[in-house]
């Protein structure tokens, strides 16, 4: 079960939007999109499995009021990774001997880079909880593609249009309405959302740089025991003894995170990133009602505009992907 939230699409295609408050991603091969001829099926997955990311969020959130970000994060991985390596072990070589061959990767480098750039997506965003409302929080991070754009063009030479610099930049135009700097509203933890966004491109980028030949599973493997490992060493620095019933929150979060984890590559086996990219911004509904429901925050009427400038940025470009898709196909046969 592979992590954050949402498969990666080929070297030169952006999906759009995605969800970067998860420290792992679904990794779809390389190819005009997932095989699977049931849509309505695969909505219904992407919307079933942010809701349980939004859940998680929640979670975290609460605990936050007790416990420090790198603990939440640890609970996390520790959970998500002892759930995930048995399935890993299983990949591997039925000889015993071969089990191990699924830690085996010719970019080690660029594994952990990509592990670090998933653990400070999910570290800045827990820490973003505890200062801002849910909903917030979950719009800003949205601006992930504009930092997967620019760092694409840095490190991988590929092209972009103008159209799509257009809607990226109208996507950030959006943040700036939610975040508003320079008005009294504006508060410095609206930066760590941004941060979380910058994190989370960074390890998509490293993915996409990594040999088409690379195992998913491997990589998967790496961006969890990199996450644990590193909390881990932090983990005595910020640990606070966590009482029955925070620790009980902490497997429901790793639970929850796992299945929202599974839903995705439910998902994307059955429908095309381009079509199941949109649907990720239910995300932002799931996090506006939880936010109310359990914290008891509403959203201000600027944090709404934002969010639909967002969004309106994040159709267009899945949009464009689609048309592109669509007329690549003819070529390709």
């Amino acid at each position: 079960m592979p992590d954050s939230s949402t498969p990666l699409p080929g070297p030169h295609r952006d999906p759009g939007p995605q969800p970067v408050n998860a420290p792992q991603t679904p990794i779809q091969p390389t190819g005009s999109g997932a095989k699977g001829t049931e849509p309505m099926r695969a909505i219904l997955l992407v919307v079933l499995a942010v809701a349980c990311l939004s859940c998680s969020d929640a979670t975290a959130k609460y605990l936050g009021r007790t416990l420090p970000p790198a603990e939440i994060a640890w609970m996390r991985y520790v959970v998500f990774t002892a759930l995930v390596m048995p399935l890993a072990l299983r990949g591997g070589s039925p000889r015993h001997k071969d089990r191990l061959s699924v830690l085996k990767t010719t970019r080690p480098g660029l594994q952990v880079v990509r592990g670090l750039g998933m653990l400070g997506s999910a570290l800045f965003f827990i820490m973003a909880m505890q200062h801002l409302p849910l909903a917030e929080a979950a719009a800003i991070s949205f601006v992930s593609p504009v930092f997967v754009t620019v760092l694409s063009i840095l490190l991988l030479a590929e092209k972009v249009g103008i159209r799509r610099w257009a809607a990226l930049l109208v996507g950030l135009a959006g943040v700036i309405i939610v975040i508003r700097p320079g008005a009294d509203g504006f508060q410095p933890a609206s930066l760590l959302p941004i941060l979380t966004a910058f994190s989370w491109a960074l390890g998509l980028v490293a993915t996409r740089k990594m040999t088409v030949q690379e195992n998913p599973l491997t990589t998967m493997v790496w961006s969890a025991l990199t996450g644990l490992i590193a909390l881990t060493a932090l983990l005595p620095l910020h640990a606070v003894w966590p009482t029955p019933w925070e620790m009980l929150l902490g497997v429901f979060i790793g639970l929850v995170y796992t299945a929202s984890q599974w839903l995705l590559i439910l998902a994307y086996r059955q429908g095309e990133a381009s079509v199941l990219a949109p649907f990720t911004y239910v995300q932002l509904i799931w996090s506006t009602a939880l936010g109310f429901l359990v914290f008891g925050a509403v959203p201000d009427h600027w944090t709404f505009v934002g969010t639909g400038v967002i969004i309106a940025s994040g159709l267009y470009t899945a949009h464009r992907e689609r048309m592109r898709a669509r007329q690549s196909r003819p070529a390709a046969a």
